[in-house]
C-alpha cells in the first residue's frame, strides 16, 4: 500500500477512536450531571435519560431542516434538483462520520426554529447567531464566519457609497422574512422603508424586479447573486457590517447533543477540513 494512503488512512483511524472514546465520556458525564432534570430530553416512563443522538444512531437517519434557497450554502442545484452547497456536503460528511445516512427536510426561513424546536427535524444546516433564535433552539460552535452587505441594480452604480446613503425615508430595503437580516435591516436602517417578504420568494428578486432600492444578505451569497445576476451589484460600502459566525440549530434543551456536534466541529476545524470546505464554496469571487 502507498505509504501516504496508509498514513492517511491511520489518521481517520485514530480520529474516528478519538471521537467515539469523547462521545462515551461525554454521555456518561453529561448524564451524571443532569441526572433526567434538565440538558436532555426524557422520552419514556423509567425516567431515563435519552439524547436525540441515541435516536439518530438507532433509527439509522439524522433529519436535517434546509431552505434550499441560500447559495452558496444551501441550494437545488439546476442540473440535478438535489441540494447542493457548503453546508449540505458538511451535513453529509457529519452523517458519513456516525454512520447514518441523511433525510433532508424542507423548511423555510420563517419556520426554521420552530421546526427544530418541535422535532420536526434534529438539526439544521447553517443559521446565523441570533439572541431571538437562541431563546428557542440550541446553537452548536460557529462552522464559518459571516458579515452582511447590501446589494442593489448595477445601474445604481455611484448613487449609495456608505450604509448612512441607505438609511433615507425614499429609500426601500428588501429582507426576506425569518432570516437574521430582517432584525438587522431594522437596526440599520430605522428611517427607511423596511419591505419583509416571505419565502419561496426572496429579497434580491424585489430588487430585480425594481420594487425596492436595496436588499441586504451574507457576503457569501452577494458573492454568487453577483454572478448569477449581473445587473446586480455590491454597493462599494467600507466593510460590511455584523460580522457573526454561522452554526448549526439543535433542539435547545439536548446537550448531550450539542456536546457531540461542537466535538466534531472542533475536529473538522483541527483537521483543516472546514478550512477546505470554506476554500471550495465560499472564498470571494
Amino acid at each position: 500500500m502507498n505509504s501516504k494512503i496508509f498514513k492517511n488512512n491511520m489518521y481517520k483511524h485514530r480520529q474516528r477512536i478519538l471521537l467515539t472514546g469523547l462521545i462515551v465520556i461525554l454521555l456518561t458525564f453529561t448524564a451524571a450531571c443532569t441526572n433526567g432534570s434538565n440538558g436532555t430530553v426524557d422520552n419514556n416512563s423509567s425516567g431515563e435519560t435519552r439524547s436525540t443522538l441515541q435516536t439518530i444512531l438507532e433509527r439509522g437517519t439524522i433529519r436535517v431542516g434546509t431552505t434550499g434557497d441560500f447559495n452558496p450554502m444551501s441550494f437545488k442545484d439546476p442540473a440535478t434538483g438535489d441540494y447542493a452547497g457548503h453546508d449540505i456536503e458538511m451535513v453529509k460528511q457529519l452523517a458519513s462520520d456516525m454512520g447514518v445516512e441523511v433525510e433532508w427536510v424542507a423548511t423555510d426561513w420563517k419556520n426554521l426554529v420552530s421546526g427544530v424546536a418541535a422535532g420536526k427535524y434534529d438539526i439544521t444546516t447553517g443559521a446565523s447567531y441570533s439572541m431571538g433564535r437562541a431563546k428557542t433552539a440550541g446553537y452548536t460552535l460557529p462552522v464559518v464566519d459571516v458579515g452582511t452587505v447590501p446589494l442593489t441594480l448595477r445601474k445604481n452604480d455611484g448613487r449609495f457609497r456608505t450604509w448612512d446613503d441607505l438609511n433615507n425615508p425614499d429609500i426601500s430595503v428588501a429582507v426576506t422574512l425569518g432570516t437574521i437580516f430582517q432584525e438587522q435591516a431594522l437596526s440599520l436602517f430605522p428611517d427607511a422603508k423596511i419591505v419583509s417578504v416571505e419565502s419561496p420568494a426572496r429579497d434580491f428578486q424585489e430588487v430585480l424586479a425594481g420594487r425596492t432600492d436595496v436588499s441586504i444578505t451574507s457576503t457569501f451569497e452577494a458573492s454568487q447573486l453577483i454572478i448569477t445576476y449581473p445587473e446586480l451589484m455590491i454597493i462599494p460600502v467600507k466593510e460590511p457590517k455584523f460580522s457573526n459566525g454561522i452554526g448549526i440549530l439543535a433542539p435547545q434543551n439536548d446537550q448531550i447533543f450539542i456536546n457531540y456536534l461542537n466535538i466534531w466541529i472542533t475536529m473538522k476545524t483541527k483537521s483543516g477540513y472546514l478550512k477546505q470546505l470554506e476554500d471550495k464554496w465560499l472564498s470571494l469571487k
